[in-house]
C-alpha cells in the first residue's frame, strides 16, 4: 500500500530538524504550516490518554470538526482501552468529512505537561500513528493514501527538535519496511531498534539513545508513496490563532 507522508509544523526549528534528518528521504514532504491546510486522508494529533480534546492541536481540530470528533475519539478509547489509551497505541476514527476522512490520535506522555525528553515516547507515539494507518488500510484497503503528522513531544514534552526528528525517522522506517498485526508487536520491533523502552508511560533506560539514529537504509521499500497524491493532557500549545498554531508537543 502506497502512503504519502507529510511532516508539517509551524515551528521553524522543528521543520529544519526534519529536513536535516529526512534529507535522504525525498519521498517525505516536510512543510512549514498548519495541519488544517493539509489535504490528506488522515491527520495525526497528539492527544491525552483520555482523548479530551481541550488544548493545543487537539482543541484546534475539535473546533474545526465540532464536539462530535472528541466524542468519537473517546468512544473508541473506551471501547478499545477501557477509557485510558497507553503510550505506544493510537486510535483512528472517521471525521465525518471528506478531507481528512480520518483523525489518528496518539499520546506521547502519561501525565499532563510531562517532561519526556529522557524517554523514547516520541518513537512509540509516532510508530503507533503509522501502525494505525496500516491497520485502517488492512480494514479498508486504500482508505488512507496520505497522512500528515506534526512534531511530537517537542514542545510540552521538552524533547529537543533534533531528537524528536531522529525518533520520528526511526518510526517512519518501521512504517515503510514492516507491517505489524498489533501494537505490542510494533513495540517489540521498536525495542529491537532502540533498546528497552521501559514502561508504556515511563522513562527509558537509555535516555536520548536515538540522538545517534541507526544508519539509514540506502533504498526505500514499498510502504510509502514517493509522490502520491487518566485525565492527563498531552497536547500542543497554540502560539498564534486557530489557523496558525504550534503542532509540536
Amino acid at each position: 500500500m502506497l502512503v504519502r507522508v507529510i511532516l508539517v509544523d509551524v515551528n521553524p526549528k522543528m521543520v529544519a530538524a526534519w529536513k536535516a534528518t529526512f534529507e535522504e528521504n525525498p519521498e517525505v514532504d516536510v512543510l512549514a504550516g498548519s495541519m488544517l491546510d493539509q489535504q490528506v486522508s488522515a491527520w495525526v494529533s497528539p492527544t491525552n490518554r483520555k482523548g479530551s480534546m481541550d488544548g493545543g492541536l487537539d482543541a484546534v481540530i475539535k473546533k474545526h470538526f465540532g464536539p462530535k470528533i472528541e466524542q468519537a475519539v473517546q468512544k473508541e478509547i473506551a471501547k478499545t482501552y477501557g477509557g485510558t489509551m497507553p503510550v505506544g497505541h493510537a486510535t483512528c476514527v472517521e471525521t465525518g468529512a471528506q478531507v481528512p476522512r480520518f483523525l489518528i490520535s496518539t499520546p506521547t506522555m502519561g501525565a499532563s505537561s510531562e517532561d519526556i525528553s529522557d524517554t523514547l515516547n516520541v518513537a512509540l507515539a509516532c510508530a503507533a500513528a503509522f501502525q494505525a494507518v496500516h491497520m485502517q488500510n488492512a480494514l479498508l484497503p486504500g482508505s488512507i493514501r496520505a497522512v500528515a503528522l506534526p512534531g511530537l513531544g517537542a514542545n510540552t514534552g521538552k524533547v529537543p527538535v533534533e531528537i524528536c526528528a531522529d525518533l520520528m525517522w526511526t518510526a517512519y522506517n518501521l512504517f515503510r519496511e514492516r507491517e505489524f498485526t498489533d501494537f505490542p508487536s510494533l513495540r517489540k520491533a521498536l525495542e529491537e531498534e532502540l533498546g528497552d523502552l521501559g514502561p508504556s508511560t515511563g522513562k527509558a533506560q537509555s535516555p536520548k539513545k536515538a540522538a545517534a539514529a541507526p544508519a539509514k537504509p540506502a533504498a526505500a521499500k514499498a510502504d510509502f508513496d514517493d509522490h502520491d497524491d487518566d485525565e492527563d493532557e498531552d497536547e500542543d500549545d497554540e502560539e498564534k490563532d486557530d489557523e496558525d498554531f504550534d503542532d509540536t508537543e
